[in-house]
């Protein structure tokens, strides 16, 4: 879920979702109001002032269990959580919880050999894992019964797994020839860095030539630069697929021997280091700014809780994560006092769902608040082809987790495009929408950018569900959920979902449990009068 693409079989390059308006650029606009600021956000800044004014918060430990955060950062620094029974830099496991060093959390996918970056895809795990089996099977005159669902699952996965190479190595070599032929047609114009002007009087000589230009015209008309359309239009999407064939996709890849643990153990806990930065904290570090950046100190953007302290657990590589390393994840956060755990991940197949699901339920037994990301792909999750995991519903048939809440994304716009565009959705599988296009928050290095994913909406919902148990902290995680659900604000008029000749006009109810969007103020209205 870190970046959103969108792919455009008509130019054959792959553009990212930018959101460049006057609204986008409006840093905090997730915290605004929507009839002071005329921006859709969440109503943060007036809850604080009109009803917290005179309330005196109570610290809560929020996990954000991600793939890394920046611990030097200067808006995040005094906003981490410290283990207090753990001695920093010691090398002794001062506390006994069986992590050495463990100050600021824990990294599930690390080890003494260094930390994963790349990973496989789940798919291409199970596809590995799989193929020797149901493939010699394939080959066998007839495939005996207690085989055949796992074969007909697997036939299915590896179809998607085939589709999707094709996929990546079709944008490879389109995106390459496209290069091919730009390059050409910059060296026709005799400058290393033509300007709009150069390429509009530039006369193509063929149908792929007028493509070319077309193409870079559109892009420069904005006021960009020919050096940023490389960047961004070539050479970003480019290494994405590269990467995709390389580490995502290459069912020869497989990291898991840096992190040095038994992988089909999925019950050993004592494994991983205590670098929760890892090699790329970008989107980690993002969503723990939203959550939590300390308010009004003059630095990048405001958090949307104001006493919390940020325990981190790195579990998410560039790739899927495992089930294994997720599970652990939960069960730290739990066991060192989290009251809310933010999920900013998710994927479509799952090897050891029910390992998850034995740590949600422990997490609910534990009165700690779940919130996880919807997922980028513009789909209904209602469908049962369109499977989305972790999610609040057992494996095993014994129930559904209650105090886990699944977030969508919107944008600023109170219009029929409220809903982003890349946002999934679901009647009975989405609980809420929140603010996810462009949200402007902390990165690696004490810096700041615009990202956008319903990753960036669900820190939001885990910022404000951390305010109520702040200043509520007699609430039940239980209780926290359904004020964020019956506070939500429902606009007053349709949206648009769906993609191209799919896009379709409905009420936010149609898609959402609650058929609204988070709001601080109302929230923090109801919970002072709240009864169950």
């Amino acid at each position: 879920m870190k970046t959103i693409w969108i792919k455009s079989l008509s130019t054959g390059i792959m553009v990212l979702s930018l959101f460049l308006s006057a609204g986008a650029q409006k840093i905090n606009w997730q915290n605004m109001d929507l009839q002071k600021d005329s921006v859709f956000g969440i109503s943060t800044e007036k809850a604080y002032t009109e009803l917290l004014q005179h309330k005196k918060p109570h610290p809560v430990v929020v996990a954000v269990i991600d793939g890394g955060v920046d611990t030097a950062h200067e808006d995040l620094r005094s906003v981490l959580w410290h283990n207090p029974k753990e001695i920093p830099g010691n090398g002794i496991d001062d506390d006994n919880d069986g992590y050495v060093d463990d100050v600021y959390g824990w990294d599930y996918i690390g080890g003494k050999k260094g930390d994963e970056h790349q990973d496989n895809l789940e798919m291409t795990r199970l596809v590995r894992e799989q193929g020797p089996l149901y493939d010699s099977l394939a080959k066998a005159d007839s495939i005996p019964q207690k085989h055949m669902a796992g074969y007909l699952a697997y036939e299915k996965m590896k179809t998607d797994y085939e589709r999707q190479v094709s996929e990546a190595e079709r944008f490879v070599t389109v995106i390459r020839q496209f290069r091919e032929l730009l390059d050409s047609v910059v060296g026709k114009i005799g400058k290393d860095t033509p300007t709009l002007g150069d390429f509009e009087n530039y006369l193509p000589t063929s149908s792929r030539e007028r493509w070319v230009r077309s193409t870079v015209e559109k892009f420069m008309m904005d006021g960009n630069s020919y050096a940023q359309f490389i960047a961004q239009e070539l050479d970003v999407p480019f290494n994405h697929f590269r990467d995709e064939l390389a580490y995502h996709l290459n069912v020869e890849f497989d990291p898991r021997p840096i992190v040095g643990d038994d992988y089909n153990n999925p019950d050993q806990h004592d494994y991983g280091n205590n670098d929760v930065k890892g090699p790329d904290a970008e989107h980690g570090t993002h969503v723990s700014g939203i959550i939590g950046a300390v308010r009004h100190n003059g630095l990048g953007m405001d958090g949307v809780a104001d006493d919390v302290q940020i325990m981190v657990l790195r579990v998410v590589p560039d790739g899927d994560e495992r089930d294994k390393d997720v599970a652990n994840g939960i069960r730290y956060a739990v066991d060192h006092g989290a009251k809310v755990i933010n999920m900013s991940f998710g994927k479509p197949y799952s090897k050891d769902k029910q390992v998850v699901d034995e740590a949600v339920k422990y997490a609910m037994s534990k009165d700690v608040l779940l919130v996880h990301a919807a997922g980028n792909d513009g789909e209904d999750l209602d469908d049962s082809s369109n499977v989305d995991v972790p999610s609040p519903y057992y494996a095993d048939g014994s129930g559904v987790a209650g105090a886990w809440i699944t977030v969508g994304a919107t944008t600023w716009i109170d219009d029929t495009s409220l809903v982003a565009g890349f946002s999934n959705y679901g009647k009975t599988r989405v609980d809420v929408f929140a603010p996810g296009a462009q949200i402007y928050s902390s990165v690696p290095g004490s810096k700041y950018t615009y990202l956008s994913g319903t990753s960036m909406a669900t820190p939001v919902v885990t910022g404000l569900a951390a305010l109520i148990r702040e200043y509520y902290p007699k609430l039940k995680a239980e209780d926290v959920k359904q004020i964020i659900m019956r506070s939500v604000v429902k606009p007053g008029h349709p949206v648009v979902i769906g993609k191209d000749d799919t896009r379709k006009v409905v009420d936010l109810a149609d898609i959402s449990v609650s058929g609204g969007i988070v709001n601080a103020y109302q929230a923090l209205l109801m919970a002072e009068h709240f009864k169950r």
